[in-house]
């Protein structure tokens, strides 16, 4: 199994890649208190856990009842406002930002609400599986992670039906070690996971966008109808703009948790998100040579369109000009005048044909040394 690097304390360690694309390894529900609850675990200061499955009342109090301190992860998948309102209240988050990770559909962000609590939104994307890209492909789907974090709890609140955390919990209750740093460390490997997203994601755009580029450089008896080709460029065009701006906005954020001192956020912690922070740069210039390359590619396909209509239009043009000599000459001698040359002579009639026929293969030959025919 391929494996990627991740953090562990203050060096990089290996774990195993995520699922393929497209399965969605989504927990079963866990708690009682609702279907949008998927997770609720209390880890102690050493990153055991304390209690599982349980109500989240339940598990904040075994923490701070526990001698040596440790926190709360509450994992959530699109909550309602009802569903959310008692976890609102046990743990004393900010209305606005409750209302932010109930509806969704906000721009990648780090806020602080006075020193013990902090709220980040990150966009999350997936690459949408596809034999052959058509003009309404669906190539990036979007999603959305919310992530409130304390000094003793973690509640991620997660939108769309990708970027499942499963996985990534299970593999942080692999390494204890990683736990014990703190809702900080949870935080920093979700920013990880999504920037991985981002980077996994944008390697299958660009095996995308080497097939397309493939077909436009075809030989022309291979290409699609110029249209098609116009349209599926356009299209990927589209997803790709998905991709930037689920990636463009979270640079800022990422600065901040790299760099703004806090109670939350270990300076140790910070230098991870640093790296975090450099891979996101790589994927946002990889975004932008994305788009030089499909815009280069867009130009270089209208060009042969434009060509390839040149090109009939030339063809058009030494056909009307070869019909044009027989349909001059018939034309002068249906005027049925008296008097005209050799209307009278006995061979004047084929004549008239030998000669409509020698010039009509003089204009054909020329025309196609011309590369007009």
């Amino acid at each position: 199994m391929q494996a990627v690097p991740v953090v562990r304390g203050l060096r990089r360690v290996v774990r195993p890649r995520r699922a393929p694309k497209g399965v969605d390894l989504a927990h079963p529900v866990r708690s009682p208190l609702g279907t949008s609850v998927v997770g609720c675990v209390a880890y102690d200061a050493e990153g055991h856990r304390l209690v599982g499955s349980c109500p989240p009342r339940d598990a904040l109090e075994s923490v701070r009842k526990h001698e040596g301190g440790g926190f709360v992860w509450i994992g959530l998948h699109r909550p309602a406002e009802e569903e959310f309102a008692d976890i609102t209240e046990l743990f004393g988050l900010h209305p606005l930002a409750v209302e932010n990770a109930v509806t969704a559909q906000q721009r990648p962000k780090a806020e602080w609400f006075g020193d013990e609590m902090m709220f980040a939104v990150f966009k999350t994307v997936s690459y949408v599986p596809h034999e052959e890209l058509a003009t309404n492909s669906e190539v990036v789907d979007t999603g959305e992670i919310t992530v409130f974090t304390g000094t003793d709890f973690v509640i991620t609140v997660r939108h769309g039906a990708h970027g499942s955390l499963g996985p990534l919990r299970e593999s942080l209750e692999a390494e204890p070690e990683r736990l014990a740093q703190g809702p900080a460390a949870v935080l920093h490997a979700i920013a990880d996971q999504v920037v991985d997203d981002y980077l996994a994601v944008a390697d299958e755009v660009q095996n995308d966008i080497d097939t397309l580029e493939g077909e436009v450089f075809a030989p022309r008896q291979e290409r699609g109808s110029g249209a098609e080709g116009t349209g599926r460029i356009y299209q990927l065009k589209r997803e790709l703009l998905e991709l930037k701006r689920a990636t463009g906005p979270l640079a800022r954020p990422l600065g901040l948790l790299s760099s703004q001192p806090n109670k939350l956020i270990d300076a140790e912690i910070r230098k991870y998100f640093r790296d975090v922070a450099d891979h996101l740069e790589r994927v946002t210039e990889q975004i932008g040579a994305f788009e030089a390359l499909l815009d280069s590619i867009l130009q270089a396909h209208l060009a042969q369109v434009s060509a390839a209509q040149n090109d009939g239009m030339r063809k058009i043009s030494a056909w009307v000009a070869i019909v044009a000599v027989p349909t001059m000459v018939c034309g002068i001698y249906g005027m049925n005048f008296t008097h005209m040359p050799e209307l009278h002579a006995e061979f004047a009639y084929p004549l008239v044909l030998i000669v409509i026929v020698v010039v009509c293969l003089l204009m054909h030959r020329a025309f196609r040394r011309n590369g007009w025919l």
